[in-house]
């Protein structure tokens, strides 16, 4: 029997709703590849699991698993340890993935060997929502080993590793992520992985929707949560020697000049091709 390649993890909490809606773009892939998809519920006590357990029933490539402790972090950390395939793409309960996203999270993998963490394109679903959030870019963009990796710059909302790799460098940190204090596990992963040694790059193939529901009324409060985020991470790396250097100098940068919408929050900004 040939092992999947890739498993997709959507994890959630108390988004019964919208989570029916993303497990229908899930149902509708198109792949010449087997894959899996595993959901995390972190501590669910609306109608997820039923949500959930009906699309089981449908698509048994499909898992549920309940993780309760709280946070983004720990519950991707999680699914991280239950993964049995060589790539896993993790995006959220209010994406909507593309049909092809199985072939295109393959194929942008297959395209470099040494690429062991790809972001992937991330579009605005529903027009009248806040430009916030998303990533338009067009183009294939390399990221270096052992480089500083600007907040925002690959977004958890479609993001894939080499499991091998990311397991290697501790996987996610259980006290980051939505539900904590500071909304960062998503760059922290990435900048491990880089800061290990391996390449990570931002290609446009594997596509999502994303159907976040903010207004420009919600952006302040979304700034200051992604602020205590965009710090936590920096603070996380100056704090280690190799990279201190260059996320110091990032820093300094930062705070002596206006940020570039390449170094706010994690992806707040919209961001188009260049």
């Amino acid at each position: 029997m040939t092992v999947p390649k890739l498993t997709i993890v959507i994890c959630t909490r108390n988004r019964a709703e919208q989570l029916g809606h993303a497990i229908s773009y899930l149902l509708n892939i198109r792949s010449s590849e087997d894959w899996r998809a595993i959901i995390v519920d972190n501590g669910s006590y609306d109608a997820t699991k039923t949500v959930i357990e009906e699309a089981i029933s449908r698509d048994p490539r499909i898992s549920y698993y309940f993780q309760p402790v709280p946070g983004l972090g720990a519950s991707r950390d999680f699914a991280l340890s239950v993964v049995e395939t060589e790539l896993v793409s993790f995006t959220d309960d209010d994406c909507y993935i593309a049909e092809n996203y199985v072939d295109a999270v393959i194929s942008a993998f297959a395209e470099d060997l040494r690429v062991c963490c790809i972001g992937g394109q991330i579009l605005l679903h529903d027009l009248d929502h806040a430009r916030i959030t998303i990533d338009e870019r067009i183009n294939r963009v390399l990221i270096s080993p052992n480089t500083y990796v600007p907040a925002g710059c690959l977004h958890g909302a479609n993001l894939s590793f080499r499991v091998d790799v990311l397991r290697s460098v501790g996987g996610f940190d259980s006290r980051l992520g939505a539900g904590t204090a500071y909304p960062c596990e998503d760059i922290d992963a990435v900048a491990r992985v880089v800061w290990s040694g391996h390449y990570a790059a931002y290609d446009p193939r594997p596509s999502v929707r994303h159907d976040h529901g903010r207004t420009s009324s919600d952006i302040p409060a979304l700034e200051k949560s992604y602020d205590a985020g965009r710090g936590a991470y920096m603070a996380k790396f100056i704090g280690e020697r190799g990279s201190r250097g260059p996320y110091l100098g990032a820093w300094i940068g930062a705070v002596t000049k206006p940020l570039s919408n390449f170094s706010l929050g994690s992806g707040l900004i919209a961001r188009t091709a260049r």
